[in-house]
């Protein structure tokens, strides 16, 4: 898969997205049920993207992560586990564990899916997906997370943090900051898979 990756900042120690998520948007109208419909041209990680999420294609998922592995992964220093970024959407199975679970599987690292987990509160809350500034984010973002004590071996690990796309950063800096106070946590680096 061709990318062009692109440093991201954030409460996080360094960071990259693969690829632009598309490359242009163009209105065509609206269908039968009144939704306006979009002729979108994407990168080829954008595409990748879109069909794993939107088109359940788990075939997408290797591609990603090898992308992840060759790309990204060698621009930081010893990684020693992968957490997915937890799901705004409730799926059978969830694109960015899948992704997550493939890029640790290839750097033969652990995966702790539940170290950052959604929480009881924050359950039932309003999707991230409908809010466009970073102020919204930030404030639906309070509390919604809660970080999961599951490393139970001596020592500091650096974590590779898994995220699907990153638009104005608020719900990886929320992640990464949780992560960046627990004592088992070293440096903590994010890769997205694609950017707004």
């Amino acid at each position: 898969m061709k990318v062009r990756l692109r440093r991201i900042s954030g409460a996080f120690t360094d960071g990259y997205a693969l690829d632009k998520h598309s490359t242009s948007s163009v209105f065509i109208g609206y269908n039968d049920f009144g939704h306006a419909q979009y002729d979108t041209t994407r990168t080829a990680a954008g595409e990748a993207v879109f069909q794993l999420k939107y088109r359940d294609d788990f075939g997408q998922v290797d591609a990603l992560a090898k992308a992840v592995v060759r790309n990204i992964v060698p621009k930081f220093p010893n990684i020693g586990l992968v957490v997915p970024t937890p799901a705004s959407t409730t799926r059978k199975r969830q694109p960015v564990h899948e992704v997550a679970l493939a890029v640790a599987k290839q750097m033969e690292v652990p995966l702790f899916d539940g170290l950052i987990a959604v929480s009881a509160a924050a359950a039932n809350t309003d999707s991230l997906k409908n809010m466009n500034t970073r102020q919204e984010k930030d404030t639906a973002l309070k509390g919604r997370y809660q970080l999961n004590k599951l490393i139970n071996n001596d020592g500091r690990w650096n974590a590779l943090v898994l995220d699907d796309l990153y638009h104005t950063g608020a719900t990886l800096d929320a992640v990464c900051s949780l992560l960046a106070q627990y004592d088992k946590i070293k440096g903590v680096y994010v890769a997205a898979l694609t950017w707004r």
